[in-house]
């Protein structure tokens, strides 16, 4: 029997953490869903990434509620997907009036959005309940400018002050997307990376740029965080911790693209490539959360790359499900 396409099977609500990490910055987690980062400041509070509807975000909101009645001004879309920024029309009632993204993220949002928004409900449908709810794309007024420092480009920075707490925003180079944007609250030593970094959960490629991302881990690395809200999985707390989900993100993306560049340069075709992939990934990584929701898109991906198409084909619903059912035939 074939697979339940993507996440469409997993119907099973998650325990959500709401956990401090430092004097100003909150950790969202749920198992292995996607996390949301908070920064509350005695001015203004920051959400990084919004959850995947405006209704989903409203439990997210009465948390911060619980600890802080600032106004939430400030929503940061660490990267373009729709899990992480549809739910971001819940915040304006807050006192959201900016939503910060990088330069890369607004073009993918452009080019690519709406076919993403799409592609997204229909893999994963308990993370898009009351999708009704979601007023069409988000849109960021606010865009940090771009540059790769791995290539020597000074990125564009921007330094938002809280309150007694100050946040740089900044896109460190590629890796999930092209457009990855991080939170960085220096003084306390604690980072929001988004995506760029999972622990203990599927590391999605399927929008990648797999051989630039280790570089971006590095970079992420020399900050010397004390504290880390990944995309998914639980905040790592502790240098030896932080370095724990550098790591495990790094082993999955280098392992995944060798398995890739062996398949291409081999001729094999993208079933090959799966079977392939699946003899180093599955030992390693086939027990976490979403790992057979996440490797068709990943190999389809890591393959592309290899062959040498450097950026990601759009994925839409039509697509997905072609690519699925070619994979599981």
């Amino acid at each position: 029997m074939s697979k339940a396409f993507a996440s469409q099977a997993d119907l099973a609500d998650k325990k959500i953490t709401f956990e401090q990490l430092s004097p100003h910055c909150w950790a969202y987690t749920a198992e292995g869903d996607p996390n949301s980062g908070v920064i509350i400041g005695e001015k203004f509070i920051m959400v990084c990434d919004t959850t995947a509807t405006p209704a989903m975000a409203q439990d997210l909101i009465a948390r911060i509620r619980q600890v802080s009645d600032k106004p939430i001004k400030y929503v940061l879309l660490t990267h373009y997907h729709a899990v992480r920024v549809l739910g971001a029309a819940a915040y304006a009632a807050e006192g959201a009036s900016e939503i910060i993204a990088s330069q890369g993220t607004l073009e993918l949002i452009i080019e690519r959005g709406q076919q993403d928004m799409q592609s997204e409900m229909e893999r994963f449908p308990r993370l898009f309940r009351n999708a009704e709810s979601v007023p069409g794309l988000t849109w960021p007024t606010l865009v940090v400018g771009g540059g790769n420092p791995a290539q020597g480009e000074v990125p564009g920075r921007l330094t938002l002050d809280l309150g007694g707490v100050k946040v740089q925003v900044w896109h460190p180079g590629p890796g999930h997307t092209r457009g990855d944007t991080i939170a960085w609250v220096a003084e306390e030593k604690v980072l929001f990376s988004g995506d760029l970094v999972e622990y203990e959960a599927g590391v999605y490629t399927g929008d990648a740029q797999l051989e630039e991302w280790p570089a971006t881990l590095e970079i992420l690395r020399a900050l010397g965080a004390q504290a880390i809200m990944p995309g998914r999985g639980e905040a790592m707390k502790g240098t030896a911790d932080v370095n724990k989900a550098l790591d495990y993100t790094k082993r999955w993306v280098e392992t995944l693209y060798a398995a890739a560049r062996e398949a291409a340069s081999a001729n094999m075709d993208l079933k090959a490539a799966m079977a392939h992939t699946r003899k180093t990934m599955d030992p390693i990584f086939g027990h976490v959360f979403i790992y057979e929701h996440c490797l068709p898109f990943d190999v389809s991906r890591a393959y592309d790359e290899a062959k040498g198409i450097k950026s990601p084909r759009i994925w839409t619903a039509e697509r997905d499900k072609e690519m699925w059912d070619a994979l599981q035939a």
